[in-house]
């Protein structure tokens, strides 16, 4: 859209309802403009091959499309497809004048309501989240089906879509993820199709493919007015739109994975099953969390693409793109993964904690954090610094033995329900690391030890950096350095499988290095 057009539908006068400003959002595919009351959404004249909006006509029609879509789980939001029209000063969405476009008109939901935000600020239910799944549950149970649309299900069809991602990836190769990395996904896909074939075609056979809705995640549910809203469904395309029930519903857990709350996403998958009856998704829903998690990344890697965003906005995207990525990779690997007890073991600074959220975000596994666990015992608020001298007062030998014990028991939970799970903290001395050891001998799981170091100038830099900041979970300090190491007892090859790492590099390479050892 030319300049000039957006600069016009930044002016208040463009709108038939009074409001008193006017903001402006952009995606890969649309522009957004906000008014006080509603949104007004036009297609960018663009073509990505699975999406075609190049034309006037095609982005009237799929303007249309998205009216008549979102209405089946949004009705009230979508007011209808308003016409973009030239006046005397300038583009609007009203007058006689020449048509310029179309754009679909909404009701503003609330920002506040969106669930990525309450996810974000801890301040949605799980009682919420059943609700979410219900709605789901019923939306499918309700689609329409028939053999044109059930013909989306076959297994050349489902591998025809994710060829093509792969392909639309490949441009950035290098960028937010690695040659090896696309290929070691290509291949677990492929090889998961081909085993499964039967397990396939049994959906296919059964009427699980259905109209869905293609595009369920956090950011296009609204909490409103005592009612689950999800709107922006897939109206672009019908062959995303055509799938397995399981790939609907597998995008919103994958989100919840995405935001680090797993356990949302345990409790929509059950309570889905519930309504569902649909046991049998559960055989394919990791390969579905795996599909909505590369589809991410290589959406938010397109808006990179896009000359209109700032230097800020593009490092944000990559980042982001990369996340997805590495989620996409966690969940092959969680699928190799044994019961195992996780500890990390090494000095203040050392880079343990930013280790330990990588690899839980990965594998979709519990961390739990000395820092956290010892304030929690002692009453106090997980930020406040306590800047107490070395072995003295929180820190204090009573302290620490309290603490490692209420460690090793969260830990047991998780092992007990046969999960994974990792334990943050120093472990600076064998007798803790054994206990561990006896701890995964007990529930019969494996035993890993990161053994995690940097340079002791780096060392030193990031206990500066921390102390400086004020706002970190941990107290540790320069001045207590020296103290600990001359303390520290190195894991020898004898307590269990030892990992040594060098947090010198990204958090992404030195996972892929544990993913190495265990294999």
């Amino acid at each position: 859209m030319i300049r000039s057009i957006i600069k016009s539908l930044l002016k208040a006068e463009a709108y038939p309802e009074a409001t008193r400003s006017v903001k402006l959002l952009q995606t890969h595919v649309s522009w957004i403009f906000l008014t006080d009351s509603h949104a007004y959404k036009i297609k960018k004249p663009v073509n990505f091959g699975f999406l075609n909006f190049s034309t006037i006509d095609r982005r009237r029609f799929y303007c249309n499309e998205e009216v008549r879509l979102n209405r089946r789980l949004c009705p009230e939001t979508y007011e209808g497809v308003v016409e973009l029209r030239e006046t005397a000063e300038g583009a609007a969405f009203h007058g006689d004048g020449r048509i310029i476009d179309y754009a679909v008109k909404m009701k503003l939901l609330p920002a506040e309501r969106m669930l990525d935000q309450l996810v974000k600020k801890d301040q949605v239910s799980v009682d919420d989240f059943r609700e979410v799944a219900r709605v789901i549950a019923d939306f499918h149970r309700k689609a329409a089906t028939s053999a044109a649309i059930s013909e989306f299900g076959r297994l050349e069809r489902i591998m025809f879509n994710w060829h093509e991602n792969f392909d639309q990836v490949k441009p950035f190769e290098g960028t937010v993820l690695s040659a090896k990395e696309l290929e070691l996904i290509r291949a677990w896909c492929t090889s998961f199709a081909k085993e499964n074939a039967e397990l396939f075609h049994r959906r296919f056979e059964e009427g699980f493919i259905r109209e869905c809705d293609g595009d369920i995640h956090l950011e296009n549910i609204c909490l409103v007015d005592h009612r689950v809203c999800i709107f922006d469904c897939i109206e672009f395309n019908e062959r995303f739109r055509y799938c397995d029930t399981t790939a609907d519903v597998a995008f919103l857990l994958m989100d919840l994975d995405f935001h680090g709350r797993h356990d949302l996403a345990d409790e929509v998958i059950k309570t889905y099953l519930a309504e569902s009856g649909d046991t049998g998704m559960m055989a394919l829903i990791d390969f579905y969390k795996l599909y909505r998690a590369f589809i991410r990344g290589k959406v938010v890697s397109l808006l990179m693409n896009d000359s209109g965003i700032s230097q800020q906005e593009l490092e944000a995207a990559r980042a982001k793109a990369i996340r997805y990525f590495r989620l996409a990779r966690g969940y092959i690997e969680r699928r190799k993964l044994h019961p195992t007890l996780f500890i990390t073991c090494g000095l203040m600074g050392s880079g343990k904690s930013t280790l330990a959220d990588q690899l839980s975000f990965e594998l979709g596994i519990n961390v739990f954090r000395s820092d956290a666990v010892r304030k929690r015992l002692a009453g106090i608020p997980a930020g406040t610094p306590v800047p107490a001298a070395y072995s003295e007062g929180l820190y204090s030998a009573a302290t620490s033995d309290a603490t490692y014990a209420e460690l090793l028991r969260l830990a047991g939970t998780e092992l007990a329900a046969g999960h994974s799970v990792i334990i943050d903290a120093t472990f600076k001395q064998k007798e803790d690391r054994s206990r561990c050891s006896a701890l995964a001998k007990q529930y019969a799981a494996a035993f890993v030890i990161l053994h995690v170091s940097c340079s002791e100038a780096e060392n030193l830099r990031r206990l500066a950096e921390r102390a400086a900041a004020g706002n970190s979970l941990s107290d540790g300090r320069p001045e207590l350095l020296e103290q600990q190491q001359r303390e520290f007892e190195p894991p020898i090859s004898e307590e269990g499988l030892i990992i040594a790492l060098t947090t010198a590099g990204p958090p992404a390479s030195l996972a892929n290095e544990i993913y190495g050892r265990l294999a």
